[in-house]
C-alpha cells in the first residue's frame, strides 16, 4: 500500500445503514477497513475517506506492530500463583484471593476487597511480563489508581516496568 490518499488504495467495506445518524469508520485486526454511513453518495464517502486516510494508515501500522501471543504455553498456573506469593511477601503485601480468567482486554485486575484476577493468557507471555503484571496487580493493594505515586511503587520493584508495560500493550489478547 502506498501513501497517497485515494480511495483505492483503502479499499474499505461499506455498509449502509439508513437508521445510522453517524458515519464510522474501523479498521480490523487485518488491517481492513470498514465504513458504516447513512450516506449513499460517492463524493461523501470518497471525501470522507481521502480527509480520513493519514488516519486510517495510522492505524494499520499500529495494528501492523501488534505481536500475537505465543502458540505454546511456556509457564504454568501454578508457576504464576508461586510469583504472587514470592512477590507478595517481597512487597510485604497480602491479598484476600488469586484468580485465574480467560480475558479479552487486561493482564489482570485488583479490585478492593484485595482480590486479584489475572488473565490464563499470562502462562503464553515471557517471565518478565509475568512478573511485571503481578507486581502492577500487588501495587493496587498500595494504590487503587495509576496515579504517579502508583508507578513509583511499581517501579521500586520492577526498574524496567514502563518497558515491560509498552511491551505488554504491543500484544494482541485473542
Amino acid at each position: 500500500m502506498n501513501n497517497t490518499n485515494s480511495y483505492e488504495d483503502i479499499n474499505p467495506t461499506i455498509i449502509y445503514n439508513k437508521r445510522l445518524k453517524h458515519t464510522y469508520i474501523s479498521v480490523d485486526k487485518e488491517g481492513g477497513v470498514t465504513l458504516k454511513t447513512p450516506s449513499k453518495s460517492q463524493t461523501y464517502i470518497v471525501n470522507l475517506l481521502d480527509e480520513k486516510a493519514e488516519w486510517i494508515v495510522k492505524q494499520r501500522k499500529r495494528v501492523a506492530r501488534l505481536q500475537h501471543l505465543c502458540d505454546e504455553i511456556l509457564f504454568s498456573v501454578e508457576y504464576i500463583q508461586d510469583r504472587v506469593v514470592y512477590f507478595s511477601q517481597e512487597m510485604g503485601l497480602e491479598y484476600s484471593e488469586l484468580r485465574f480468567k480467560k480475558m479479552k482486554s487486561r493482564w489482570g485486575s485488583c479490585n478492593s476487597k484485595g482480590v486479584i484476577t489475572l488473565n490464563t493468557h499470562l502462562t503464553r507471555v515471557k517471565e518478565e511480563l509475568i512478573d511485571y503484571v503481578v507486581v502492577h496487580e500487588l501495587s493496587h493493594l498500595v494504590h487503587m489508581n495509576h496515579s504517579k505515586a502508583f508507578h513509583t511503587y511499581v517501579e521500586k520493584y520492577l526498574p524496567n516496568s514502563k518497558q515491560y508495560a509498552k511491551e505488554l500493550k504491543s500484544i494482541r489478547l485473542t
